[in-house]
């Protein structure tokens, strides 16, 4: 698996969203409910869906995000075969941070829970994406703390 990161592309080679998102200093990840792994809030784009629409439906869909704000870091990449990409080229996505001010009370959505953790989970198998998720936040806290 490869993960790539690009400061632009053309719009409509971009296929997913994906949020690192927080809330309260605490990193806000989700569980869905046909897996027992955690995953950043994300999604693919929808035909004629503006990239950025994208990211916010897949936030307050996943997250029951009501009052946030969202920003755009880059463009990545992924090659190799996973679930949401089976033939194996390189796919792109757009990374979003989003700090979530509150959240609606119940889940409308695939997602089994949200949780707010102090922590990043640390054993690969704690990961729906364990090769994608940890340098996608990696690339993120790169970004907007040290580049």
């Amino acid at each position: 698996m490869k993960v790539r990161f690009y400061k632009h592309i053309e719009d409509h080679l971009l296929k997913f969203a994906v949020i690192v998102a927080t809330s309260g200093g605490k990193w806000v990840l989700c569980r869905h409910k046909e897996r027992n792994t955690l995953e950043c809030p994300g999604g693919h784009r929808k035909r004629r869906e503006k990239i950025l629409d994208t990211a916010k439906r897949e936030l307050v869909e996943e997250t029951g995000a009501l009052d946030y704000h969202i920003e755009p870091i880059c463009v990545y990449s992924v090659t190799g075969q996973n679930r949401v990409n089976p033939s194996g080229e390189e796919a792109f996505g757009m990374l979003y941070l989003a700090d979530i001010k509150t959240f609606r009370k119940k889940l409308k959505s695939e997602m089994a829970e949200v949780l707010l953790m102090d922590n990043l989970p640390v054993q690969s198998d704690q990961w729906t994406y364990p090769e994608i998720q940890p340098k996608l936040i990696q690339e993120v806290l790169y970004r907007e703390y040290c580049g």
